[in-house]
C-alpha cells in the first residue's frame, strides 16, 4: 500500500504527512489480503512457534494415548511408528508452511483454499473451513479430556477422588472453563504462558526421562522396547493392528496449523508462521521419540497388558518406577504440560472460528466474529470453541472408547483441512506466487507425499479399533465426520452457494484504516 508520507515539489512534507500512521510490512500485507489489523499484533516469532509446539505437546498426546498404543501394536509399533509418522507429517507441515508464507492470515487453511483454487474457490474454502472447524474442536476436546483423566488420577491418588466417567467429565468441563477464561484475558497473557510452556515441556521431558532412566531398579530389555508386538484389540491381522497403532503418533503430531492462525498477531508473519509450523514438528519429533523410549524402558512389570488402579497406564508406570512421591511429581509435570496445551488449543481454535465467521461461514457469524473492545480478542469465539469441545467429549459417559474416537476425529478433520490447500497449490504448479519462505524445486514431491499420506490416514482412522464391535466399543469418528460434512454440504447446496463468496474483503484502504482507528479508540 502506498504511503501518504510524500513530499511535494518543493521537498516539503505533503499535506497528509502529520496524520499518516506508520504501517508495518505485516499490516500492509494484511491490507493487501483484504483485512484490517483488528487483532493485536504483539507475538514474537518464538511465541508463534510456541503456540504450535504447545498444542502438539508430546506430554499430552504420547501420554494420554500410551495405553491405547500398548494394546494396539505395543512397544514395537509405538517406537518405530513414531519416526515414520513424524517424517510423513513433516511433509504436510512443509507444504502448509509454503502456502502460509504467501497468505499470512488468521483464516489459514480455508483462506488458502479459496485463493489457490483455479475454479469454485468458495466451495473449496467452505468445506476446508468446516473440516478445520471439526478438527480444531475435536483436538481441543482430546487435549482437555486427556488432561482431565490425568488430573483425576492425581486427585484419586492424593484425595481419593475416584476416577469415574462422571468425575472425569466434570473435570473436563472445569478445565475447558479455565482455558476459556485465560483466553478472554488477552493475547499477551496467552503468549507469555506459551513461552513458559515451551520450556516446561522441554525441561519436563528431560526430567521425566532422566528420572525413569536413573532411579528404577529394573528396566525392560532393548528387545522388548524396540521389538515387542502386542495385540489386545481382538483383531486377527497384525498389519491392521499395527496401522491402527499409528494413531498415537498421528494424533500427537497435530495442531501445528496454530502458527498459521496466529499470523495476524505475529511480527514478520510471512516467515515466522512457516518457521513455527516446521520447527514445532521437528522439535516434537525428536523429543517425543525420546519420551516414548524412556517411558517404555521404565515399565516394571508386564504380563501382556498394562494395568492401572487409576485407569491411566503411564501413571502406574511412574508409581511403580519411582514410588508414590516420585510418581506424583512426574504426574504433576505431565499435568502442567497438558494444561498449557489445552490453553493454546482454545487460542488457535478461537482464531479459526473468528476468521471463518468474519466471512459469514458459521451460523451466527456476526456474534462469533465480535472482538472484545478491552482485550482485542475474539471472546465469543473462545466460548464456542470450549463449548463445542465439551459436547464432543460427553459420549464418554456411556462409551469408554470415546476418547480414541475423539482423537480420530481430530486427525481426520485437521489433516483433510491441512491437505486441501497443499493439493490446490500442487495443481497451480508454476502459477503459484511463492512467499519469502518456500520449498523451491522440492515443492511438488513434498506435496505429492503429503496428499498420499493424508488419504491413507483419513481412511485408516475411521475403521473399527477393537473387536467385536459393540455399542460400547464403536468408533463414532465416521458419524461425527458425516454429521458435520452433511450439515455443511446441505447448507451449501440449499443456501450458502448462493451467497458465500469465500474470504471477504473488509473494504478499501481507507475503510480498513477506519476499522483500525475505531478499535484503537481514535
Amino acid at each position: 500500500m502506498a504511503s501518504d508520507n510524500t513530499l511535494d515539489k518543493t521537498g516539503s512534507p505533503g499535506p497528509n504527512d502529520s496524520a499518516a500512521p506508520t504501517m508495518t510490512d505485516d499490516e500492509a500485507r494484511l491490507h493487501e489480503l483484504g483485512y484490517a489489523q483488528e487483532l493485536e499484533r504483539s507475538m514474537s516469532p518464538f511465541s508463534n512457534f510456541a503456540v504450535s509446539f504447545t498444542i502438539i505437546c508430546i506430554l499430552s498426546g504420547c501420554m494420554t494415548l500410551y495405553g491405547f498404543g500398548m494394546n494396539t501394536g505395543g512397544p514395537a509399533v509405538m517406537v518405530w511408528g513414531w519416526p515414520i509418522v513424524g517424517v510423513l507429517t513433516l511433509t504436510v507441515g512443509l507444504g502448509m508452511a509454503e502456502v502460509c508464507s504467501s497468505y499470512p492470515t488468521a483464516g489459514g487453511l480455508y483462506y488458502w483454499a479459496a485463493k489457490l483454487a483455479k475454479s469454485r474457490g468458495p466451495a473449496w474454502a467452505w468445506f476446508t473451513g468446516w473440516f478445520n472447524f471439526l478438527g480444531q474442536v475435536a483436538v481441543t476436546a482430546g487435549i482437555d479430556f486427556g488432561l482431565a483423566q490425568f488430573l483425576n488420577a492425581f486427585l484419586d491418588l492424593q484425595f481419593g477422588f475416584t476416577a469415574t466417567p462422571g468425575h472425569t467429565v466434570l473435570l473436563f468441563g472445569i478445565t475447558l472453563l479455565v482455558h476459556a477464561l485465560l483466553n478472554v484475558r488477552g493475547v499477551k497473557l496467552v503468549a507469555l504462558l506459551n513461552n513458559i510452556s515451551v520450556w516446561w515441556q522441554v525441561i519436563g521431558v528431560a526430567v521425566v526421562v532422566l528420572a525413569l532412566v536413573v532411579f528404577p531398579s529394573h528396566h525392560q530389555s532393548a528387545g522388548f522396547v524396540f521389538g515387542h508386538f502386542v495385540n489386545n484389540t481382538g483383531w486377527g491381522s497384525g498389519l491392521y493392528v499395527s496401522l491402527l497403532g499409528l494413531l498415537l503418533a498421528q494424533y500427537t503430531l497435530t495442531g501445528f496449523d496454530a502458527s498459521a492462525h496466529m499470523t495476524e498477531e505475529t511480527h514478520d508473519a510471512a516467515r515466522s508462521g512457516p518457521r513455527g509450523i516446521v520447527n514445532s514438528i521437528l522439535v516434537s519429533l525428536v523429543a517425543g521419540w525420546i519420551l516414548l523410549i524412556g517411558v517404555t524402558f521404565a515399565i516394571q512389570s508386564y504380563d501382556g497388558a498394562l494395568g492401572s488402579s487409576t485407569g491411566v497406564p503411564p501413571v502406574q508406570i511412574f508409581l511403580d518406577a519411582l514410588g508414590d512421591t516420585g510418581g506424583k511429581l512426574l504426574l504433576l509435570i505431565v499435568i502442567g504440560a497438558q494444561f498449557f496445551c489445552g490453553m493454546s488449543s482454545v487460542t488457535a481454535n478461537s482464531r479459526m472460528i473468528y476468521a471463518f465467521s468474519r466471512d459469514g461461514a458459521l451460523p451466527g457469524s456476526a456474534f462469533w466474529h465480535r472482538i472484545s473492545d478491552r482485550t482485542r480478542t475474539p471472546s465469543n469465539a473462545v466460548w464456542l470453541a470450549s463449548g463445542g469441545a465439551f459436547l464432543l467429549g460427553l459420549p464418554y459417559l456411556i462409551n469408554p472408547t470415546a476418547y480414541a474416537a475423539v482423537t480420530s476425529i481430530a486427525v481426520i478433520g485437521l489433516f483433510i483441512a491441512y491437505v486441501i490447500p497443499i493439493y490446490l497449490r500442487l495443481r497451480q504448479g508454476d502459477d503459484f506466487a511463492a512467499g519469502p519462505w518456500n520449498l523451491g524445486r522440492w515443492s511438488k514431491p513434498v506435496a505429492v507425499v503429503a496428499v498420499g499420506w493424508v488419504a491413507c490416514v483419513t481412511i485408516l482412522f475411521m475403521l473399527p479399533q477393537v473387536s467385536p464391535v459393540t455399542a460400547k466399543s464403536f468408533n463414532y469418528a465416521p458419524i461425527a465426520v458425516v454429521v458435520v460434512l452433511g450439515f455443511a454440504g446441505a447448507w451449501w447446496l440449499l443456501s450458502a452457494r448462493k451467497w458465500f463468496t469465500g474470504p471477504k474483503v473488509q473494504g478499501s484502504a481507507d475503510e480498513l484504516a477506519s476499522i483500525e482507528r475505531e478499535l484503537m479508540g481514535n
